[in-house]
């Protein structure tokens, strides 16, 4: 029997009508959600003087909400927890204290750093007893990795967050999911109005955008010619009001650095499950 074939089979389901998918790994049920941005309301006043109203408790509730109906052992955060660069302010670390709080005790958490997520873990996983006391939720239960990503189960599912290249061993997972790009869609209507949507992007890697980078070459998929490259999902972000990449617009520009050249035949999902079909023509 090889290797491939003792491998717990991988799955990676979206939950209707939500930004968010379960990660089936054997006997683990992990929920992957993208880009939560806490505190993004307070980034939008200082960094642009917007003042909008903060959707802190919507987005809390939407995700317990989640959490309840999908019923996980593990919740995964694809990067981008909070939202800014460095040390979590004031608005951001009260509305993940709350979060967190409200978690079910038997939840364990894995952040994936993002590039937002600067010093997350020194408040999220403190070393000292004092700062562990100090907050009301369980720190043992979370824990950061960095943005490039880990496997989860026996190499079945891949995590990162997108805006580096991915740790070799993420890219010989089954399937890789990752945040980052915020995709979303521009649709018209025969009159000629539009509306932005979030979406989803499947598909599977493309070699060519991996084969020239020396850290990659040992990797099984780029070694053999029959072996397939893994698929990817490129996720939505959580909070709706961050925007994205309009990635069915010609000439847009990705954030991350292996996008789109390494997604050149995915296709576009939304949010209820709807196939648009290849996302380059939507």
């Amino acid at each position: 029997m090889s290797e491939e074939s003792r491998r717990p089979a991988a799955r990676v389901e979206p939950v209707p009508g939500e930004p968010a998918a379960v990660a089936t790994v054997g006997t683990e049920r992990a929920l992957l959600v993208a880009d939560y941005h806490a505190g993004y309301e307070a980034g939008l006043r200082y960094e642009r003087g917007v003042d909008v109203p903060s959707k802190a408790p919507e987005r809390r509730e939407r995700l317990l909400a989640v959490l309840d109906e999908s019923d996980p052992n593990r919740l995964v955060v694809l990067g981008d927890l909070m939202h800014s660069i460095g040390d979590p302010g004031g608005a951001e670390r009260g509305e993940l204290e709350v979060l967190f709080e409200a978690f079910p005790s038997t939840l364990s958490v894995t952040v994936v750093k993002g590039n937002h997520d600067g010093g997350i873990e020194g408040w999220l996983t403190p070393e000292s007893p004092r700062d562990t006391a100090a907050l009301e939720f369980d720190t043992d239960a979370v824990t950061v990795v960095p943005g490039n990503g880990i496997a989860l189960g026996d190499r079945a599912v891949g995590v990162c967050h997108g805006h580096t290249w991915p740790a070799p061993a993420v890219l010989e997972c089954d399937v890789l999911c990752l945040g980052h790009e915020h995709p979303c869609v521009r649709l018209e209507d025969e009159v000629g109005g539009s509306r932005v949507e979030r979406a989803w992007l499947r598909g599977r890697l493309d070699p060519t955008a991996f084969r020239e980078r020396p850290e990659y070459e040992a990797l099984s998929w780029l070694e053999s010619a029959t072996a397939a490259p893994p698929r990817v999902v490129v996720a939505p972000a959580f909070n709706d009001l961050v925007g994205g990449t309009w990635v069915n617009l010609p000439n847009q520009s990705f954030l991350s650095p292996f996008l789109p050249d390494g997604l050149a035949d995915g296709e576009a999902y939304l949010l209820d499950g709807t196939r648009l079909g290849p996302y380059r023509s939507v």
